[in-house]
């Protein structure tokens, strides 16, 4: 068999050895042992969520430490941050690989995850433009100009005080009667509920004290009082101050007058009936004296013993109950035009500031008998009924006797 010819080959440089593989670092060599061995996702996952929890940490102590432009992006960082992520963040991720191993990462302290603000701070306290400015008291007496619609009772309660101490504060005034008070008049305000003395010749600082009730020390120790407490000597018509003093009230009214009093036993009040009377007695119930069933002033009270009910100039007034006129005309305390009807049973009743009275003396009337009109006479200030009753010669308050407005 012949032998296949042998076909040459064209000449050709030869192939160059193959280069030398680079070496291998020492962490790429440690990585790729990581990566073959699987840990490769839980140590990005780690160390993403350290990167993100020391970036957390540098913008909290820029604000702690007040670090320029680091605190400003601190600031924008707490408003950026939805609530909630830092501490998502802070938690550690569950891990899919059961052979995986972490340690647990700590969450910030309370502390700096809410720092207070310090001087300097960019928080700042805003203004409070309502502010209370706490009152502070007065030791001084001021004055005070009556206006249409005032009473007694509400100008006490304007000032925090005691009716009583209005009327002691100005007895020459109001006379210790609350239907003196009139527009235009000035008054006086105590600083405090107490009496207004006004030093007489032969007044010594404990009879002023003894007088109100009060220690020579609580005038003495009054500011406005001016006394010098080592030598404390008053001044004939100088103005005391006495705190917490008291008196009694003069009293206005009409003495009381029974049926069978006459002028010689009980006194004489322009309009009072001679006396010695016998007639109709009540029932012991009583009716309204008048159309309106409803205050026109002041209320029973100490300082006034009756109800102002309202009524207009003419109105009729009736009889509260069955009786004998033992007062009808004028009266010098205040009443203006008065009536008193003795009911015989121990029970008065009294009718004031009438227009006219319709009644005469000694004259039995029955309970609901017109005896008068409604006026504005005495010390009144515009028409209305001043209505008492009385007990034995004590008042009484007349919404305790009268039926139900």
């Amino acid at each position: 068999m012949a032998a296949e010819p042998f076909l040459s080959q064209p000449n050709r440089p030869p192939a160059p050895p193959p280069d030398p593989a680079p070496p291998v670092s020492g962490p790429a060599r440690m990585w790729a042992d990581l990566v073959r061995a699987g840990w490769a996702e839980v140590i990005l996952r780690y160390a993403t969520h350290g990167l993100l929890l020391v970036g957390l940490l540098v913008l909290v102590l820029a604000r702690q430490f007040n670090l320029g432009f680091l605190s400003a992006l601190a600031d924008k960082a707490s408003l950026d941050t939805p609530p909630g992520a830092a501490a998502a963040l802070a938690a550690p991720s569950p891990t899919p690989d059961p052979r995986a191993s972490a340690e647990v990462i700590s969450a910030l302290p309370a502390d700096l995850a809410a720092p207070t603000p310090t001087a300097g701070s960019v928080i700042e306290r805003l203004a409070d433009p309502y502010t209370l400015i706490p009152s502070r008291g007065r030791s001084d007496v001021i004055t005070y100009t009556v206006k249409p619609g005032d009473t007694l009772f509400g100008i006490a309660d304007n000032f925090g005080l005691q009716p009583e101490t209005v009327l002691w504060g100005n007895y020459f005034v109001l006379k210790d009667d609350p239907h003196l008070l009139f527009p235009g008049q000035v008054l006086n305000i105590l600083p405090t509920d107490g009496t207004y003395h006004t030093v007489a010749a032969g007044d010594t600082l404990e009879k002023i004290a003894g007088f109100y009730e009060v220690t020579p020390e609580a005038i003495v120790d009054w500011p406005s009082n001016n006394l010098d407490p080592s030598d404390p000597r008053v001044q004939v018509g100088a103005r005391l101050v006495v705190p917490g003093g008291h008196r009694e009230l003069a009293v206005w009214q009409v003495p009381t007058i029974s049926r069978t009093d006459t002028p010689e036993t009980a006194g004489t009040n322009f309009g009072q009936c001679p006396g010695g009377y016998s007639g109709a007695v009540g029932t012991g119930a009583f009716v309204w004296p008048a159309n309106n069933h409803f205050l026109s002033g002041y209320d029973f009270t100490a300082i006034h013993h009756g109800l102002d009910l309202k009524a207009k100039l003419g109105d009729p007034l009736y009889a509260a109950d069955s009786g004998v006129i033992v007062y009808a005309g004028p009266n010098a305390y205040g009443y203006g035009n008065l009536i008193v009807i003795d009911h015989g049973n121990g029970w008065q009743t009294v009718y004031g500031h009438l227009s006219q009275w319709n009644v005469d003396c000694g004259q039995s009337v029955f309970q609901g008998n017109l005896i008068g009109l409604a006026g504005s006479t005495g010390n009144s200030s515009g028409p209305h009924l001043h209505f008492e009753v009385r007990y034995k010669g004590a008042y009484v308050n007349p919404w305790t006797v009268l039926p139900p407005p």
